[in-house]
């Protein structure tokens, strides 16, 4: 899991994406790493669509489906305006 971290470029360091485009928030219910009152309220904050999945912070392993399917659902619902 280590190597899919990667350190930020310099770059992105602007504008925050999360102001001037959609966005969406998997928040796993059980994770001990993230708190998920935080996870929500940063959601919120950015007003992103947010997808709830009973899992911990390594939920993109143990129900990769359903990661999956959110990632589908964010895709889905670009427009190609």
């Amino acid at each position: 899991m280590a190597r899919s971290q990667v350190m930020p470029a310099a770059a992105i360091f602007g504008t925050p994406a999360w102001k001037t485009k959609p966005s969406w928030t998997l928040v796993a219910t059980q994770d001990r790493s993230i708190n998920p009152d935080l996870e929500r309220y940063m959601a919120k904050r950015a007003k992103s669509q947010v997808v709830e999945v009973k899992g911990s912070h390594a939920v993109y392993i143990s129900q990769p489906g359903k990661i999956a399917a959110l990632i589908e659902k964010a895709a889905n619902s670009i427009s190609d305006d």
